[in-house]
């Protein structure tokens, strides 16, 4: 929580001291909502076609049967638009870290030499860094509304400790490292303009 908190400071001192029509955008992923995340995402105009995003998700639930999907994550980057910020096309750059504490979920697939269908008799805890890239796009709907998708790839690393099961604590690996490469950003955003 003190991360959250000194990033959402970093967000309202970088904002502009006379701050005009979309110079600041808050927005929420639609499929962050539907996992039952928590999340907020700001964005604030810092050069006419540069923008500094900041989306933040934290999940914190205990799901029935010993599953368990909890995380925060944070995911700053910065956008360059090819017309007007917050208006077509963009590109972006990010950085994300965060920690996680997942398992007995029934997933039963590989991608990109990342096996999540241990994920079902097994739980993994741990923390995550990386970098990406990303594109999107933004429809304007109306004068302070928005809807954006953005796709991203890169890379993270992550250390964690393996336990048997999603809900007993029986360890059986500690200070284990993975690499993956992939999709590691997605979203469909509603967005409000300030």
């Amino acid at each position: 929580m003190k991360l959250i908190r000194i990033c959402l400071t970093a967000i309202v001192l970088a904002m502009p001291a006379g701050v005009a029509a979309q110079d600041v955008a808050l927005k929420t992923n639609l499929f962050d909502d539907a996992l039952l995340d928590v999340n907020v995402g700001a964005e604030v105009g810092v050069a006419p076609k540069w923008t500094i995003d900041v989306p933040v998700s934290l999940n914190f639930w205990k799901l029935s049967h010993n599953r368990q999907w909890r995380h925060w994550l944070v995911q700053p980057g910065v956008r360059y638009w090819f017309c007007d910020r917050f208006s077509g096309h963009f590109v972006g750059a990010h950085v994300h870290g965060g920690q996680y504490n997942i398992g007995g979920i029934d997933t039963d697939f590989k991608f990109l030499g990342t096996d999540f269908g241990k994920l079902y008799d097994t739980r993994f805890q741990g923390w995550f860094v990386g970098a990406g890239v990303s594109y999107g796009y933004t429809w304007i709907l109306g004068k302070h509304w928005n809807i954006e998708g953005e796709i991203g790839v890169g890379y993270s690393y992550t250390r964690y400790d393996q336990f048997r099961c999603a809900g007993c604590g029986k360890k059986i690996r500690s200070g284990k490292s993975h690499n993956y490469v992939g999709v590691t950003k997605a979203a469909v955003n509603i967005v409000y303009l300030f």
